[in-house]
């Protein structure tokens, strides 16, 4: 009879008030574990050191097997073509170690031209040259390397956004002519005395540069 009586009371209870009860029970066990992974927190924070603290802030950075050839190159630099021809230095991580100079507008060409012919460096081949716009400004890329001194160097240069003008590095490496030709096409970065300066994707009616931020196509479909 108590069994019956039990199995009764069960099948009348509402199916909502069940529910509820098991949302009730979960929501109290979610909080009691969070509350006890907060007081585990607690107690690793307060067993730490502020030895362990500080060695982990204060851990130099390993030193770069390029920051030397950095160094030699920027020295060079500064007492061939004057100690306010560069803006910065660093060796970027992000771009297996390289060797990084960012030229004053004014030097640009003068550094290149250094780079090129020094005979300590003789940077005489250009791997790559293209163009950025960061929004603010415009940036010139170019990347040589020295057979010489088994030794890559990124060359950089920022640019005024609405007049980007610089001169051409046709004259010291033929290999920057079609590169440089792409970054006047897609971005409209004006390069003076290159030899034949064109569009070479687009045709020469085409109106506005497509690697610009601001650029608005004309088929948005496409």
């Amino acid at each position: 009879l108590a069994r019956k009586q039990a199995k009764a009371e069960t099948a009348e209870k509402p199916e909502g008030e069940m529910d509820a009860a098991k949302q009730k029970a979960a929501a109290a066990a979610k909080a009691k574990a969070a509350a006890a992974a907060k007081a585990k927190a607690a107690a690793a924070a307060k067993n730490r050191t502020p030895v362990q603290e500080s060695e982990e802030a204060d851990t130099p950075r390993k030193i770069s097997p390029n920051q030397s050839k950095l160094d030699q190159i920027v020295s060079a630099i500064e007492s061939h073509v004057g100690q306010g021809a560069l803006l910065e230095n660093y060796i970027n991580r992000l771009s297996k170690d390289v060797p990084t100079l960012v030229a004053n507008p004014d030097t640009y060409f003068s550094i290149a031209k250094y780079l090129r012919y020094d005979e300590q460096l003789d940077f005489s081949y250009l791997s790559e040259l293209h163009g950025t716009d960061f929004e603010s400004h415009m940036e010139i890329y170019v990347h040589l390397h020295s057979f010489k001194m088994n030794q890559s160097v990124a060359l950089k240069v920022k640019l005024d956004r609405d007049t980007p003008v610089i001169p051409s590095l046709v004259p010291l490496w033929s290999g920057a002519n079609w590169p440089e030709c792409e970054a006047y096409d897609l971005l409209g970065i004006n390069f003076y005395e290159h030899p034949d300066l064109k569009r070479i994707l687009l045709g020469e009616d085409w109106k506005g540069y497509p690697l610009r931020k601001d650029y608005e196509p004309y088929d948005v479909e496409v």
